[in-house]
């Protein structure tokens, strides 16, 4: 008997415990937060930041402030949120950059599993295969006939070593059987700025980067990196269709410190999923050439577990490092 009423206090306790840890938290926010990026303002990161700002800032009834901390492909303001205290008004914009970072940097100051927790997956976009107008291919079918015609002749260009960029041409070669000469870059606008003068042959760039050159006719697109054609470019084809299983998409999504409450993640989760489902967000996206995306807390854990290994077998492949 005595056994029974202890378990059953026992039982109580913790359930008060869970109750009030959740009523703690109940009003928030109580006062602005930040969101940390880790790139300069104007880019496509800087671009999704702000308009989850301004929409969480409406809907939870404080503003939401964007603070740019960029070096270091965004490690800086990874490191920065990963020491700030878990209550859950310091925010990180993570990506694809992020989960890489993991095994591309030999020295990171943060473990992105261990030191942040996960929040929401907000979008994805596509990367778009292109070529310089002077190579005669006009589909991935022929781009890699020529490729093997010629092998080792490709330059391929990239926004750096170990971008996703970078990572995504390896990919194709190991994938196609082809050889490249990668050619890294201090971001994607100069390569692309040498690709349309014929310097360079071949980009896997970022939709919102390269997309633009391809609809002027500065660049030939070839196909898309994504699973599905693309609504922004319905005539290109995914790489896929002519190389099955190939898939490069990079992705935006939200952290917090490690040890942030549950209740105040969960409720991060729940407001940026209504966002993600409002009809003008979803078209602010689709301008960005994003695709909204979503889903619960141990989805994007999941999915963050995923990419780390995926990009990390990439990086060990292509020989790419980061002192």
């Amino acid at each position: 008997m005595y056994l029974r009423i202890k378990r059953g206090l026992g039982v109580l306790l913790a359930t008060c415990s869970l109750t009030l840890a959740h009523a703690a938290w109940a009003e928030f926010p109580e006062k602005p937060l930040r969101l940390i990026v880790g790139y300069v303002p104007g880019g496509s990161a800087d671009s999704i930041a702000r308009l989850f700002a301004q929409e969480l800032g409406a809907r939870l009834k404080q503003p939401v402030i964007v603070e740019n901390k960029p070096g270091a492909s965004g490690n800086i303001a990874a490191t920065y949120v990963s020491r700030a205290a878990p209550d859950g008004y310091v925010m990180f914009l993570g990506s694809n950059a992020t989960a890489t970072n993991m095994t591309l940097y030999k020295n990171l100051t943060y473990d992105l599993e261990r030191d942040l927790a996960p929040v929401a997956l907000l979008s994805r976009f596509p990367n778009v295969v292109a070529v310089s107008p002077k190579l005669p291919v006009n589909n991935i079918g022929e781009f890699i006939a020529y490729a093997k015609a010629h092998p080792g002749a490709i330059n391929f260009a990239s926004s750096g070593s170990g971008s996703s960029t970078h990572l995504a041409g390896e990919l194709f070669a190991s994938m196609t059987g082809i050889k490249m000469t990668h050619v890294p870059y201090k971001g994607s606008a100069p390569a692309l700025t040498d690709m349309m003068a014929g310097q360079v042959d071949v980009m896997f760039d970022n939709a919102p980067s390269i997309y633009p050159y391809v609809k002027s006719g500065k660049v030939r697109g070839l196909a898309v990196s994504s699973v599905q054609r693309q609504a922004f470019a319905p005539d290109l084809p995914t790489v896929a269709d002519t190389v099955p299983g190939y898939e490069v998409t990079s992705w935006y999504g939200l952290f917090v410190p490690a040890h942030t409450p549950d209740a105040v993640v969960e409720k991060l989760n729940g407001t940026l999923n209504d966002i993600l489902r409002e009809p003008t967000v979803r078209e602010k996206l689709a301008f960005m050439y994003a695709e909204p995306a979503g889903g619960s807390v141990a989805q994007f854990k999941t999915f963050v577990g995923q990419e780390i290994q995926r990009w990390g077998a990439l990086v060990k492949q292509s020989g790419a490092h980061v002192d």
